[in-house]
């Protein structure tokens, strides 16, 4: 059966970006991947569970190159673990400033999540 491999993000600071998965989410980073010809740039980002998100900018200005689709994803998941652990941390990143879009619930299809954005606005949900 296949499964979920890695989660990509076009970002525009990936230094910023990588920060917050390192501090916030305590995901571990991989080595920084650099392309000098094209100015691409890349790294990996792991949690605990095997679970990776590859962060990826392009450029000086750390722009999609016009080759990336123009709607983008619509979140990533990622499980913390139960209901008590999406509490607490919600209540943890809300204390250091995280934008929180969607309070603690159980959705209509049965999940108990939390959303939260990163510093430029993508979308993740915390599940149980």
């Amino acid at each position: 059966m296949p499964r979920l491999h890695h989660v990509a993000l076009w970002v525009r600071d990936l230094e910023r970006v990588r920060e917050f998965y390192l501090s916030l989410l305590g995901a571990t980073s991989g080595s920084l991947y650099e392309n000098p010809r094209t100015g691409f740039r890349s790294c990996f980002m792991t949690f605990s569970d095997g679970a990776r998100v590859e962060l990826m900018s392009q450029g000086a200005r750390g722009e999609a190159p016009t080759s990336a689709p123009g709607f983008g994803y619509a979140h990533i998941a990622l499980s913390v673990g139960g209901r008590a652990t999406v509490d607490e941390t919600i209540e943890r990143l809300r204390t250091l400033g995280v934008r929180i879009v969607g309070e603690p619930r159980t959705t209509g299809d049965g999940y108990y999540e939390a959303v939260v954005e990163d510093p430029e606005g993508n979308r993740i949900e915390l599940v149980e």
